[in-house]
């Protein structure tokens, strides 16, 4: 079948998703802290995760097309509904940025202007780290992905099946917009990443962390692509990917899990060798106070992928393919957690010691009390608790549903790819061993 049809049965399905993130935020809001800390930092947690997300299939698309690479084109009408989320993204991302401007939150530290102005590390950050950066990087980055990028690059995609010639007119048309989107995004995504996550931790930096982060949302992106096309495939979809094509995916899989786990130790290991104390604070933080989710993040995301993909016929096996696809999807998901969560809740106790009260109202001796033991166990920071996974439930919901109603729109085979005949003939070499 070549027209994908958004069932009633998955849109309720994806409304009860949606329906349980609501509530499970709404819960998490009326049981938090003074400034709703659990909350904000959940909502920031997946928007950043699903955004980053649709931008990597952005940049993926962009990096096969320019190395006019053929394989992947009978996968393209799933990754192109990937990108149309980051409208999605900036809608959300601009509740973050109302929560700066209305004082809702204290995921910042970089937002309290007292606090810069007597620390000379934020001061001499804040040309960069400030309210007006944050906004306006925002809007024009993710707008510029969105609108000068993404919805070309889809609309020109869309009329090539109607329009589409031998002349491959439409295909140098979305080379260009590609050549050019994958200087644009690397240089801006890396201002993105440190402007939502690294700044979490606003004394802290790592020449590193762009890289690191953008690792993550591509296993991410793939692994949850795995298991979209056999969800698909088992729907009577996609009947032109074959094990060759999964084959390729789980390769990409176990292979950037590799390469994020070089990213991982690397920043590890050169932090740790330069004893910097402004760097060094950052795993300090990590290792001594959540050594649960700084182990188990190696565990999920390079241990379970690189024994269970490291074989040929693993990456031909649906069984296997999708529990590793699980395991890893679910493992980013949790390094991200881990990369805002403890620095959200150093800020969120220092901003309860300042103002002088904690989340019941009582008095400063109780909020500095609490900002001293700041390593004991907290619900939705030290570990990810029942809440924190129905929010991302709720999130996932909404980014399926915005998917499969793009999927809807358009044929799932771009029949007049110029690369369309090399797709479906794509074979991977493999050899069974008995």
């Amino acid at each position: 079948m070549n027209q994908f049809v958004f069932e009633q049965g998955q849109k309720r399905l994806f409304i009860g998703l949606m329906i349980l993130g609501v509530l499970s935020m709404g819960m998490t809001f009326l049981g938090d802290d003074a400034f709703h800390s659990r909350f904000w930092s959940n909502f920031l947690h997946n928007s950043v995760f699903f955004t980053g997300i649709s931008f990597v299939t952005l940049f993926m698309i962009s990096a096969f097309v320019t190395a006019y690479a053929g394989w992947f084109v009978v996968l393209k009408r799933l990754w192109e509904a990937y990108t149309m989320f980051l409208v999605v993204g900036l809608v959300m991302m601009l509740v973050v940025i109302a929560g700066i401007w209305g004082h809702f939150h204290h995921l910042y530290h970089w937002t309290d202007a007292e606090a810069v102005a007597a620390d000379t590390v934020l001061s001499g950050k804040s040309g960069f780290l400030n309210k007006g950066w944050y906004t306006f990087g925002t809007i024009i980055i993710v707008g510029v992905w969105y609108f000068l990028f993404a919805r070309p690059m889809r609309k020109i995609s869309l009329d090539e099946d109607s329009n589409g010639t031998m002349e491959f007119s439409h295909y140098r048309k979305l080379k260009v917009f590609s050549a050019a989107f994958l200087p644009v995004g690397a240089f801006s995504s890396a201002a993105l990443v440190w402007l939502w996550i690294m700044s979490v931790d606003a004394h802290w930096y790592s020449t590193l962390f762009a890289w690191y982060t953008t690792a993550s949302w591509f296993v991410s992106a793939m692994s949850l692509s795995i298991i979209l096309v056999f969800y698909l495939k088992g729907k009577g979809y996609l009947p032109r990917v074959t094990k060759n094509h999964l084959h390729d995916m789980g390769k990409y899989t176990f292979a950037f899990s590799v390469f994020w786990t070089y990213l991982w130790f690397s920043q590890y290991m050169l932090i740790w060798y330069g004893n910097v104390g402004e760097e060094t604070v950052y795993f300090q933080e990590r290792l001594h106070n959540y050594p649960v989710l700084f182990y188990g993040n190696l565990v999920l995301n390079f241990l379970v992928p690189f024994f269970v993909l490291m074989r040929n016929d693993t990456k031909r096996k649906a069984g296997t393919l999708v529990f590793a696809s699980i395991i890893v999807f679910f493992g980013h998901w949790v390094d991200f957690f881990l990369m805002i969560k403890p620095g959200v809740r150093l800020t969120t106790q220092e901003a309860l010691a300042h103002h002088g009260h904690d989340a019941a109202g009582h008095a400063a001796e109780a909020a500095h009390g609490a900002a001293e033991h700041v390593a004991g166990f907290l619900s939705g920071f030290t570990i990810p608790g029942l809440l924190e996974v129905g929010t991302m439930l709720g999130f996932l919901g909404l980014f399926l549903y915005f998917v499969f109603n793009q999927l809807a729109k358009a044929s799932l085979v771009p029949s007049r790819d110029p690369y369309i005949q090399e797709s479906i003939h794509h074979e991977t070499l493999y050899e069974e061993y008995d």
